[in-house]
């Protein structure tokens, strides 16, 4: 991966030594976190956001070291903004843990109760996954968000980032460890590992029996190995190639606004739309396309779609499935509904789709054929966030159909156990 291109390979056995070192003490303190009541942890990540903020001259002047070095190396613009802090992000990070540490805690939470034939009383209640592994690059709140969303679900968690945002990283663990060892949370709970090598990541995808469950956060090259070489589960998502599609019956303000909002409020973002789809029977054709070009995105589209305006560029057949994360979309003109569906079913990544429509029936039957972890009806396809969904600093988007699905937060970062109470039952 780019992030760490240049780094010195250490050797196998050195980084396996030191991921098992950091793993099995990880275990030994989710035991301990595990015992602790609700009310503690919501007190540890208070304690954790306060000193976040207690640190924000160190952390920003650690972020700005970063960056520096990014622009050095060459970072895209994409991946500066993603790395870049300032002293509102770093406050929406704190307040990010605040929020979480508000949240309904989901361990013991008991979601089903039956009666079995033969008398015995069956529940499931929710318990911790056990030790999680996240594998990321560029954002530096990760290391926050993680660590936040891990603790209230009763995990441990190891972390690590990348490179390029390593004293970052750095910094803001060192200010997470002070709040949450100061209010009684184990230091090895937040493990941050103290390498960068390559050889760390493939020690961490081979841990099976050591890590429970992987989740990467960053580019695709990074996402497509852990997928391809992990011998852990894994919670992800490799392309955010996200479709809004804009009906005959849109609303032409609303369609303009979603669509403008949707590419451009944060173009590295997996939620940014990559794909408009335009009804060829929606009047406002030309004002959309004038006015996302107006705006400086690059568009690159069928031959319906440059017929509207002459400063289209023509759409090959690789952008139909590519994550820009830039001032960069294809777009194409279909023929109804089916149109968008067939369009959006040969090349969604099953991240985020959205329909702007004044037809009700259009909207449920997009709801409903549409099979992709979040599917929205008149709104940008930014919102796809845990945080705008409630559920506090989310760990990732999940698009695969096992366990979690959509924004990972605390409840895709549980389990469940079955408890069985009987009055001296034996079987037949």
């Amino acid at each position: 991966m780019a992030s760490t291109a240049n780094a010195p390979e250490t050797a196998p056995e050195t980084a396996q030594s030191i991921v098992e070192t950091m793993a099995l003490a990880a275990r030994a303190a989710q035991r301990i976190l595990a015992r602790m009541s609700s009310g503690a942890k919501e007190a540890a990540l208070r304690a954790a956001a306060a000193e976040l903020r207690n640190a924000g001259a160190a952390i920003l002047a650690a972020n700005a070291r970063d960056v520096a070095a990014g622009e050095t190396a060459g970072l895209s613009g994409a991946l500066l903004d993603r790395l870049r802090l300032d002293p509102a992000r770093l406050e929406g990070i704190a307040a990010a843990l605040e929020h979480v540490a508000g949240l309904p805690d989901p361990v013991g939470q008991v979601f089903d109760q039956s009666t079995a034939p033969s008398g015995l009383a069956l529940s499931r209640v929710r318990v911790p996954i056990g030790v999680i592994g996240i594998i990321y690059e560029s954002r530096p709140n990760v290391t926050a968000d993680a660590a936040a969303l891990c603790i209230r679900a009763g995990n441990a968690v190891l972390l690590r980032g990348g490179s390029e945002a390593v004293h970052s990283n750095r910094a803001i663990h060192a200010a997470l460890l002070a709040g949450l060892t100061g209010a009684g949370v184990p230091a090895a709970a937040v493990q941050l590992a103290p390498t960068q090598d390559r050889a760390a990541v493939g020690a961490m995808l081979a841990a099976a029996g050591l890590i429970d469950v992987i989740i990467p956060r960053g580019g695709k090259s990074l996402v497509a190995r852990v997928q391809a070489d992990a011998r852990v589960p894994v919670l992800a998502h490799l392309d955010g190639i996200c479709h809004t599609y804009l009906h005959e019956s849109a609303d032409p303000a609303m369609a303009r606004a979603i669509a403008l909002n949707a590419k451009l409020r944060r173009t590295g973002v997996c939620g940014a739309m990559e794909t408009l789809l335009i009804d060829a029977r929606f009047g406002d054709a030309p004002g959309v396309v004038a006015a996302l070009l107006d705006a400086g995105c690059e568009l690159r589209g069928d031959a319906r779609a440059r017929a509207l305006d002459p400063r289209v560029l023509t759409a090959s057949a690789n952008d139909w499935d590519c994550e820009y994360l830039d001032a960069i979309l294809s777009v194409a003109v279909v023929d109804g509904l089916d149109g968008a569906l067939a369009h959006i079913a040969a090349h969604s990544s099953a991240h985020t789709e959205a329909i702007v429509t004044g037809d009700a029936a259009a909207a449920a039957r997009f709801l409903e054929e549409v099979d992709s972890a979040i599917v929205m009806v008149n709104a940008s396809t930014q919102f796809a966030d845990g945080g705008e969904f409630g559920l506090g600093a989310e760990i990732g988007i999940a698009t695969g159909r096992l366990h979690a699905r959509g924004p990972v937060a605390l409840e895709g970062l549980t389990t469940y156990k079955w408890l069985v109470r009987g009055d001296g039952q034996v079987r037949a």
